[in-house]
């Protein structure tokens, strides 16, 4: 069974942190109507969703990946280097707990977000951003039997707001947005930064954004199977399709 956590958009949504972009105003209802049609889609490709306990004071709590890294068997409570987000992880933490994981966490000097988490098979890049430091990421290499590799993302929020990997295991990624591409073995060029981001749905399928036409033609091509979203109002606040949801075993 495949099993995905999805937290609602809250009230506060547009007050939501913005960091590399400017702010824009955002309609929260069109929000809500977006997070349904994301969830929806993923209910619709086999996926058995688990609504995280709302966060209503917390703008960026439906960004649920951030506060928790899983790796088969542990979950790694993150600790945000925006103090803020913080409060968004003791939600996470029950639902991790339920799901039957068991439960890590980083601690001071350590920051962690979990966008700046990329397994790769074997392989956990992390990316050293402004809410993830080397103390975290070494903290985060203790915690999981993986090879971990820290890699530099300043032109963007979260490692996977510049990368992330299909299902052969190639990394894609918007080359402006990317610090340093020859970091990773496999890696392919997209024509839109919104086609950095991808989720891998089983089998052939992966979910994107209806902003990255020409990624999805181009993912076509090479024989995988688009699953496209709406996620307009997400992508005002940094958001990604990939922040919206945390795979489970």
């Amino acid at each position: 069974m495949t099993t995905a956590l999805v937290r609602r958009p809250g009230p506060r949504l547009a007050e939501g942190l913005v960091s590399h972009i400017e702010r824009q105003s955002v309609d929260v209802e069109l929000a809500l109507r977006q997070w349904h049609g994301y969830v929806s889609a993923l209910r619709a490709t086999g996926w058995t969703i688990v609504e995280v306990e709302p966060a209503d004071d917390c703008p960026d709590a439906v960004f649920v990946e951030d506060p928790v890294v899983v790796h088969r068997d542990v979950a790694v409570l993150a600790r945000s280097g925006a103090p803020g987000r913080r409060a968004e992880t003791a939600g996470v933490e029950r639902a991790v707990r339920a799901a039957g994981y068991r439960v890590e966490r980083i601690t001071a000097p350590g920051t962690l977000d979990g966008g700046d988490v990329l397994k790769v098979g074997s392989t956990v890049y992390v990316g050293l951003s402004d809410r993830t430091n080397e103390a975290g990421a070494q903290q985060l290499a203790a915690c999981l039997d993986a090879t971990v590799v820290p890699v530099p993302v300043t032109k963007v929020l979260h490692l996977k707001s510049a990368v992330t990997a299909l299902p052969d295991g190639t990394v894609i990624g918007h080359p402006p947005l990317v610090d340093d591409p020859a970091a990773f073995p496999d890696f392919l060029a997209v024509p839109e930064e919104a086609g950095a981001h991808v989720v891998v749905l089983g089998g052939r399928r992966v979910l994107l954004a209806a902003s990255a036409p020409a990624t999805a033609s181009l993912l076509a091509e090479r024989g995988l199977e688009p699953v496209v979203v709406d996620i307009s109002e997400f992508e005002k606040l940094e958001g990604c399709v990939t922040c919206l949801s945390v795979r489970l075993r």
